[in-house]
C-alpha cells in the first residue's frame, strides 16, 4: 500500500521522481513486477482486475532510466532498459536470440525462442513463447500456452484504464494470429493461423443454427478461424475481415495436442 501511495503521488507530480524516496519506489515496483509478485492485471472471480498504479510505475520507469549502450559484438544497441538474466536460475529456456526485457515475468518452464518479451508483461508456467512471437507491453499470458510462430500479441501502457490482451491457461494461438486492444482469450481456446482479434473485430459463433456476435472476448474452448462478412461502403460491398467460432474443443482433445490435430477435429486444414 505504501508503493501504491508513492506512486500516486509522482503520477500526479513528476518533479517527486527526483527524491529518492520515490525514485527508489518506482524501482521496487518494477522488481516486483519482474518476479511475478505484482502484476499489471490480476485473476478477479469470473474476471480480471487491471491495475492502474503499476502501469503508472512502468511509464515512469521509462523517464527515470538513463540511456545506456550495449555491446554484444559485433552489434551495438542503445536503450533505457535492461534485459533479464540468470535464465538457468529462472529455469526457463532462453533460445538464441529471444528477448525478454526486465520487468516482464517468465515462469518456470517456459520456452523462449527467437521472441520478444516486452516490459509488464507475464507469461505463466509451461508455456511457449514460439520463433518470432511478440508479448507485447502488460500482456498476460497463463499457463500451458502455445503462441505460434510469428504471433502478435499487443501491448498497451496508455490509456492507463484499458485492460492488457489476456491469453488464459492452454490456449493454442496459431501462427501469424494477431490479438491487441485488449482483446480476452479465455481458457483453452484455439486460434486458427491468421485470425486477426482488436476490440472492433466481429468474433461470430456460427456453430449453432443462428449466428451469435460478439466482440472482445473469445469464450472458453471455442475453435476459431479467419472469416469474412459482406458490408455495404459508398462504393460499394465488400467483405471485412471476422473470426468464426466452428465449434468447441472436444473433451478427447488431450491439453498437450498440437494445434493442428485440434483443428482437424473440425476438418479444418492449417
Amino acid at each position: 500500500m505504501e508503493l501504491k501511495s508513492l506512486i500516486a503521488a509522482a503520477w500526479d507530480n513528476r518533479e517527486l521522481l527526483k527524491e529518492a524516496r520515490y525514485s527508489d519506489a518506482v524501482r521496487a515496483v518494477i522488481e516486483e513486477v519482474d518476479k511475478g509478485r505484482l502484476r499489471v492485471a490480476s485473476p478477479s472471480g469470473d474476471g480480471w482486475q487491471v491495475n492502474e498504479w503499476v502501469k503508472q510505475a512502468i511509464l515512469m520507469y521509462f523517464g527515470i532510466q538513463p540511456m545506456q549502450t550495449w555491446n554484444v559484438e559485433p552489434f551495438e544497441f542503445y536503450d533505457k532498459m535492461l534485459l533479464k538474466k540468470n535464465y538457468k536460475d529462472l529455469g526457463v529456456r532462453a533460445v538464441p536470440h529471444a528477448v525478454a526485457r526486465y520487468g516482464a515475468f517468465i515462469a518456470r518452464n517456459v520456452v523462449l525462442m527467437p521472441s520478444y518479451v516486452n516490459i509488464g508483461a507475464y507469461v505463466d508456467e509451461g508455456s511457449m513463447v514460439d520463433t518470432w512471437a511478440t508479448v507485447g507491453s502488460c500482456a498476460q499470458i497463463g499457463k500451458g500456452v502455445h503462441l505460434s510462430g510469428g504471433v502478435g500479441i499487443g501491448g498497451v501502457l496508455e490509456p492507463l484504464q484499458a485492460s492488457p490482451v489476456i491469453i488464459e491457461d492452454g490456449c493454442f494461438i496459431g501462427s501469424r494470429c494477431i490479438v491487441v486492444e485488449g482483446v480476452r482469450v479465455e481458457k483453452e481456446a484455439v486460434l486458427g493461423a491468421n485470425v486477426v482479434l482488436t476490440q472492433s473485430t466481429k468474433i461470430i459463433d456460427v456453430s449453432g443454427s443462428e449466428p451469435v456476435e460478439l466482440k472482445g472476448r473469445v469464450p472458453a474452448r471455442s475453435v476459431v478461424i479467419p472469416g469474412s462478412y459482406t458490408k455495404k461502403f459508398p462504393a460499394g460491398e465488400y467483405g471485412v475481415g471476422c473470426a468464426l467460432i466452428i465449434g468447441q474443443r472436444k473433451p478427447s482433445t488431450d491439453l498437450k495436442t498440437s494445434l493442428n490435430d485440434a483443428l482437424r477435429d473440425f476438418n479444418v486444414s492449417v
